[in-house]
């Protein structure tokens, strides 16, 4: 028997998801069925019972309905209620609804994937909304010196920073409280996208240090060019995306999938 599950979002065609969960389930011989769901702006808690009630087992939730699937589970994972935001969702046997977050794993994974050291590193995170909430609490798990959130707000990322404050060394202020060096620098925010920076010093960076953007495409990001020529090595977000995806994949069924060739494999399509 095939059992169902999808990803929601609004838009959603895009998606990378299927294609990653269709590469698992070939690889590890699971009996899935993955598919993309744009779900109504006004009605995501119904696309879910919707779902559900024809079979589905589980769900990744992608933009814009992270903090809505937050709201509609029975049960949350410790790291979901940090973050405030749901990306997997998984049906119980008893009809109940657990909600988890798999981004903040993903990019850790990422990131030790690639030899990036994070215990007793410097840790600099720009952007303080949802992405950068999400992947707090991973991130100091792992025991850096110190991390600073960023953001053009300064207010909001000492806010954000003093949610948890009691899982580590951590402070939040504007891009002018910004002082370096750092041994990695998490570009959270958008902005690369549109062609746009934060206003950074060019010392940003200790030697040897990684610069990674949480955004990916077939060309580096505005950030990861800037980073590279100061210096750091450039690290983007695909593989947080498969990362993320896998541990979804084993909250589903149990079993841990091998990342490395999907990456390669979306890499060489982008």
């Amino acid at each position: 028997m095939t059992d169902r599950y999808c990803v929601f979002g609004h838009p959603v065609g895009h998606s990378k998801s299927p294609a990653i969960h269709a590469a698992f389930a070939a690889q590890t011989g699971e009996p899935i069925e993955y598919t993309a769901i744009e779900a109504p702006l006004d009605d995501f808690a119904g696309a879910w019972r919707r779902f559900t009630a024809e079979g589905g087992r589980g769900a990744n939730v992608t933009v814009p309905f992270k903090e809505e699937a937050f709201r509609l589970c029975d049960t949350l994972s410790e790291r979901a209620r940090r973050a405030g935001a749901v990306n997997t969702l998984i049906l119980g046997g008893n009809g109940l609804t657990y909600g988890d977050t798999s981004d903040g794993v993903g990019l850790v994974r990422d990131l030790v994937g690639h030899g990036v050291a994070l215990r007793g590193a410097r840790v600099l995170v720009l952007g303080a909304g949802g992405a950068v909430r999400g992947v707090l609490e991973p991130l100091l798990a792992e025991a850096p010196a110190s991390l600073f959130v960023a953001n053009r707000t300064a207010e909001k990322a000492a806010g954000l920073a003093a949610d948890f404050h009691d899982l580590g060394e951590i402070e939040g202020g504007g891009f002018d409280a910004v002082a370096g060096p750092f041994d990695l620098v998490i570009n959270g925010t958008s902005a690369s996208l549109a062609g746009d920076l934060p206003p950074l010093p060019d010392d940003l960076f200790a030697p040897g240090a990684t610069a990674y953007d949480m955004m990916y495409g077939a060309e580096p990001t505005v950030f990861l060019r800037w980073a590279a020529v100061r210096g750091a090595r450039p690290l983007d977000g695909l593989g947080m995306l498969v990362e993320q995806a896998a541990e979804s994949f084993f909250q589903w069924r149990g079993k841990r999938p091998e990342t490395a060739p999907v990456r390669e494999r979306l890499r060489q399509a982008l």
